[in-house]
Parts: structure tokens; C-alpha cells; sequence
């Protein structure tokens, strides 16, 4: 795997508070590496350590991109859904913001079966078949689009299971990261101080909590995604 330069600066870590983890009580003893410091009863994340995984996490979604593989974002905490929504549209990736629903993955027939039944109920709703029905019988499917909508929207034209899954908060989304594990799927993982670092292929040290530096890590990954996805596109 080819090393880039990602544009990855600690002045703008700091800027985002990248570097708070959480406070000393709530912590994982296997993140004691990715610790500098403690301030003022918190953890203080080493961001040499970020970004030198951050880069790392770049170089793979590079590369995957440039192959043509397919990414899934998974982010379903409220600071974080709507920055994930923004990267996953950003650089065509497919994504989980509201609910991680059991068995996404590990159980994809019937992932595949709900998403040909949103895509049917799609149909119908442009067609206006859906108005033409009793009303009662439109407020049912109705009410199952909004549904799918709400928890499938985000993997749409997702057609099988993907490449690559980045997962922001690993407690938050310990579900999904089971899964990946259990079917062999890269994963790319924001950790905070609580989180266990062993787990995802490449784990990323960063705070989980705060909006700017959630959005920060994923506008990095992002951007080396589109630059892959162009280097795709030229080539073929």
C-alpha cells in the first residue's frame, strides 16, 4: 500500500478537540499507548498516534476507492448522524445514521429482502399508485416507507455487503462492528479512551464525542475516498 500525504496537521486536532478523550475513571487500560497526559480529570489522546492512523486509515480507503470497492459509514448517535450523512452523500458511500438494525449484515437476505420492498414502495409512491388506494391502505404503506426510509435510506443502492465499514463511536456501534468481525470486513474505527483498541483493523484514537472532531476524521477519510474514486474513474 502506497503512502500518501493526507494534509493531516495536530494544530487542527487541537482546534477540533481531538485530543479530549474521556474522564480517567471511564477509561480502557488497552488505550494506556494512545494516552499522553491526564488534565483536569480527563485522558488527553496522543494525536502523533492519530494521525499517524488517520494517514494509514487514508492510504486503505485510497486504494480500496481506486479499485472500485464499496464503503459503509455507520454512525447513529446524534452528534454524529448528520456529519456521517453529509460524508457518506459526499463521496457516494452508503451509510447507517438513525438505527443499527441486528443483523444488517450477517443476516444480508434479509437486509436484501426490506430494501427490495423500499424500493417497490418507492416506485409506487412516484407512480402515485400509493394515493390511489383506500386510505386507509395508504396510510399503511405509508407509514412502512417512512420507516425503511428512515433506517434503510442510507443503503438504498447498497447490493451487497460492502468492502470496507468505518464505524465512528465503537461503543455506540458495537453491533455492527460484531458483524464486520464476523464476516472478515475491514473495518476502520474512531476510538475514544472507554474504547477497545484491538478490535477494528485500523483503529483511529479521537474524541467520539465532539461534533468538529467526528466531522474532522471523516472529511479526511472522505476526501482520500474521492481522490481514490477519481484515480478509479481515469483508469478505466
Amino acid at each position: 500500500m502506497t503512502r500518501r500525504y493526507w494534509n493531516i496537521n495536530l494544530e487542527e486536532m487541537m482546534e477540533a478537540g481531538v485530543h479530549f478523550g474521556h474522564g480517567t475513571r471511564k477509561w480502557n487500560p488497552r488505550m494506556a499507548p494512545y494516552i499522553s497526559a491526564k488534565r483536569k480529570g480527563i485522558h488527553i489522546i496522543n494525536l502523533t498516534r492519530t494521525a499517524r492512523f488517520l494517514s494509514e486509515a487514508c492510504d486503505l480507503v485510497f486504494d480500496a476507492a481506486s479499485r472500485g470497492k464499496q464503503f459503509l459509514i455507520v454512525g447513529t448517535k446524534n452528534k454524529a448522524a448528520d456529519s456521517v450523512a453529509r460524508a457518506a452523500i459526499k463521496a457516494r458511500c452508503h451509510y447507517v445514521n438513525k438505527k443499527w438494525l441486528g443483523g444488517m449484515l450477517t443476516n444480508w437476505y434479509t437486509t436484501e429482502t426490506r430494501l427490495h420492498k423500499f424500493r417497490d414502495l418507492r416506485t409506487e409512491q412516484k407512480t402515485g399508485r400509493i394515493n390511489r388506494l383506500p386510505k386507509r391502505d395508504a396510510a399503511v404503506l405509508k407509514r412502512q416507507l417512512f420507516h425503511l426510509q428512515t433506517y434503510l435510506g442510507g443503503i438504498k443502492y447498497m447490493t451487497g455487503l460492502p468492502d470496507i465499514v468505518i464505524i465512528v463511536d465503537q461503543q455506540e456501534e458495537y453491533t455492527a462492528l460484531r458483524e464486520c468481525i464476523t464476516l472478515g470486513i475491514p473495518t476502520i474505527c474512531l476510538i475514544d479512551t472507554n474504547c477497545d483498541p484491538d478490535l477494528a483493523d485500523i483503529s483511529i484514537p479521537a474524541n467520539d464525542d465532539a461534533i468538529a472532531s467526528i466531522r474532522l476524521i471523516l472529511n479526511k477519510l472522505v476526501f482520500a475516498i474521492c481522490e481514490g474514486r477519481s484515480s478509479y474513474i481515469r483508469n478505466s
